[in-house]
C-alpha cells in the first residue's frame, strides 16, 4: 500500500474535516491509478481548498527549467498554486486557507531532481507559517541500497541541491522528509507505505510507473538520468531522454570499451555516434546491480580522458556544474586528469559518513540499512543485511558475520563455542574456521589464511573472500565504494 491508501484507510483522522492544501502532479495517484486530486475532492469529510504544483506543473507537462504560471482549477475552483514561478517557497497567502498540508509526489530517488527540493521549500513554509505537513510516502524508484556519489557541500546548496545529500540518497520522499526537518523543525507527519522494503526497486513493487516529467517517461530514464546527465555545461550530454551520452570528439567505441572493462554492474555500453558526437548507449542488463551515480563519475571521466573538454570552474558565480556535483572538488579532480576509480576514493570518507548520518531518518517499517559504516556485502545480486557491522581489520581483510553470508551461499552453518569452532556445510564441501587462528580446514585439509576469525558484539566475524572462495564463489572488492560481490 502506497502512503496515500494508508492515509484513507487507516490514517483518515489526520485530515477529517480539515481544510486540506494538496503538493502533488499526475504522479499522485494510488495503486490502482486514481489521483489524489479526485479523490479528496470528492471526499465529503474533507475540504481540499488548495492544489501545489512542483517543476513541469501539475499535470507534468512543462518543459525543464520552463516558468510555470498559477491559476485557478477549471472543475474545482480552486487555486493551483505554481511552486515553479513566481516563487519555489510557498507563501503566507498560499497557506492562509488551509490547516494542514499533504505531500504525494513521485520521486526518482537523484538528488538533482527537483520535486525533493520542492519538499524541502514546503516544510521550511510550514515551519514559518505553522502549518503541519504530511508526507505521504512513495517507493525510491532506484531502492534503498545504492548509495553513492559525492556528497554536497553547503556553499553548493541550490534548487538542484538543496542539503547535505550524495548524488543517489538511497532515501524516499518520507525519509528526506525526515532528514530535512532535522534543521527545519516543522510539524511533519509521514504516513509510511505497508509492505515495502528498502531492497526493492520500482520494478519489484508491481506498481505501473507514470511518467514524472516529460523525459522521465519509464523507468530507464530513471536509472539512466544520474548515469548519463551530469554533464552540465562540459559539452558532454545526455540524449534519447536519459539513455545515451557522449559528446563531440568523442571516439564511441574507445568510449564504449573504457566503460565495459571498468566493473560497473549491471549495464552495458554500445558505441552510437550522434551526427558529429561520439557517444554510447545505455543498456541496463541488472537494474538491481546497476549503479547510476558512479556509472555517471565513470562516463564524465573516460569522456574527459577521449576529448579534454573544459570543466567549468565558479568563481563568485557557483556555476551549474559544480550545483549538480554539490562540490567544485570533482570538477578539480577531472582537470587532474584523475581516473574514476580515483575520484571515487576521494568522496568515499564523506559519502560513509552520509550513510552513518541517514541511518537516523531511515522508515523501521522499511527493513535495515544494507551497511551504516559503508561496507555493502551483495551476493548473486542481493544485498546482505548483517546487525553487526562488516568492517576491514587490520590486515585489509573485509570481515562478516558468518552465517549471514554463509546461508546466503545456500550452506549450512554450525557454531561450536566450546571450541570455538563455524563449521560451514554444502553438499560435500566442508570448511571449518577457528576463532583467532589463522587457518582453516577445507574438505579435511589445512588451509592457510592471512588474517584470523574473532568474535565481535557477540558475532563471529569471518574473512568474506576466504568463505566465498572456499565454498567456489567468486568475490570482488570495489574500493572506492566498500562493496563486496560475491557471485556463487
Amino acid at each position: 500500500m502506497l502512503g496515500n491508501e494508508v492515509l484513507m484507510q487507516e490514517r483518515h483522522d489526520l485530515i477529517q474535516g480539515k481544510r486540506v492544501g494538496l503538493v502533488t502532479n499526475q504522479s499522485g495517484v494510488t495503486s490502482t491509478g486514481e489521483s489524489m486530486i479526485d479523490i479528496l475532492a470528492n471526499d465529503p469529510s474533507v475540504n481540499l481548498t488548495a492544489l501545489f504544483g512542483p517543476e513541469h506543473g501539475i499535470d507534468g507537462k512543462a518543459s525543464a527549467g520552463a516558468y510555470v504560471k498559477s491559476y485557478t482549477h477549471p472543475q474545482l475552483g480552486i487555486p493551483v498554486y505554481s511552486l515553479y514561478g513566481e516563487t519555489r517557497m510557498p507563501t503566507r497567502e498560499m497557506f492562509s486557507n488551509i490547516d494542514v498540508l499533504l505531500f504525494d509526489v513521485q520521486d526518482i530517488g537523484a538528488r538533482t531532481y527537483t520535486y525533493m527540493s520542492t519538499l524541502n521549500y514546503c516544510l521550511v513554509a510550514a515551519e514559518k507559517y505553522n502549518k503541519p505537513v504530511i508526507v505521504l510516502d512513495r517507493p525510491n524508484p532506484l531502492g534503498g541500497v545504492i548509495v553513492d556519489g559525492p556528497v554536497l557541500e553547503d556553499r553548493y546548496k541550490s534548487f538542484v541541491g538543496v542539503d547535505n545529500l550524495p548524488m543517489a540518497h538511497g532515501m524516499t520522499a518520507g525519509e528526506l522528509a525526515r532528514f530535512f526537518n532535522r534543521k527545519i523543525g516543522a510539524d511533519l507527519t509521514v504516513v509510511p507505505m505497508k509492505g515495502y522494503n528498502r531492497t526493492m526497486i520500482y520494478q519489484d513493487t508491481g506498481l505501473k510507473w507514470v511518467p514524472t516529467s516529460p523525459n522521465i517517461p519509464n523507468l530507464d530514464s530513471v536509472f539512466g538520468y544520474m548515469a548519463t546527465g551530469l554533464g552540465e555545461g562540459t559539452g558532454i550530454y545526455q540524449a534519447d531522454k536519459f539513455t545515451w551520452i557522449g559528446g563531440k570528439g568523442i571516439d564511441s567505441n574507445r568510449f564504449a570499451q573504457l566503460l565495459n572493462n571498468s566493473g560497473l554492474q549491471g549495464v552495458k555500453y554500445i558505441p552510437e555516434p550522434k551526427g558529429s558526437a561520439g557517444g554510447v548507449k545505455l543498456k541496463i542488463t541488472d537494474y538491481h546491480l546497476f549503479n547510476p551515480a558512479k556509472s555517471g563519475i565513470y562516463a564524465l571521466a573516460y569522456a574527459r580522458s577521449l576529448n579534454n573538454f573544459k570543466v567549468p570552474v565558479s568563481g563568485d558565480t557557483i556555476v551549474m556544474f559544480d550545483k549538480v556535483m554539490g562540490t567544485d572538488k570533482i570538477g578539480k579532480y577531472l582537470q587532474q586528469g584523475l581516473s574514476p576509480q580515483q575520484i571515487e576514493a576521494k568522496y568515499a570518507p564523506a559519502l560513509a559518513e552520509f550513510k552513518r548520518e541517514r541511518t537516523k531518518y531511515l522508515i523501521p517499517d522499511y527493513g535495515p540499512p544494507v551497511a551504516t559504516g559503508g561496507i555493502t556485502v551483495f551476493v548473486d545480486g542481493k544485498p546482505l543485511y548483517f546487525d553487526v557491522e562488516p568492517y576491514i581489520d587490520s590486515n585489509g581483510r573485509t570481515m562478516v558475520p558468518f552465517r549471514a553470508i554463509a546461508e546466503a551461499l545456500g550452506a549450512v552453518v554450525e557454531w561450536s563455542s566450546g571450541v570455538g569452532t563455524v563449521t560451514i556445510t554444502k553438499g560435500a564441501q566442508e570448511i571449518v574456521f577457528t576463532v583467532n587462528k589463522t587457518q582453516a580446514v577445507v574438505n579435511g585439509r589445512t588451509r592457510y589464511i592471512d588474517t584470523k576469525p574473532v568474535i565481535r558484539n557477540g558475532r563471529t566475524m569471518v574473512p568474506a573472500r576466504y568463505v566465498g572462495e572456499f565454498l567456489g564463489a567468486d568475490v570482488k572488492w570495489e574500493n572506492g565504494v566498500q562493496k563486496v560481490i560475491i557471485t556463487s
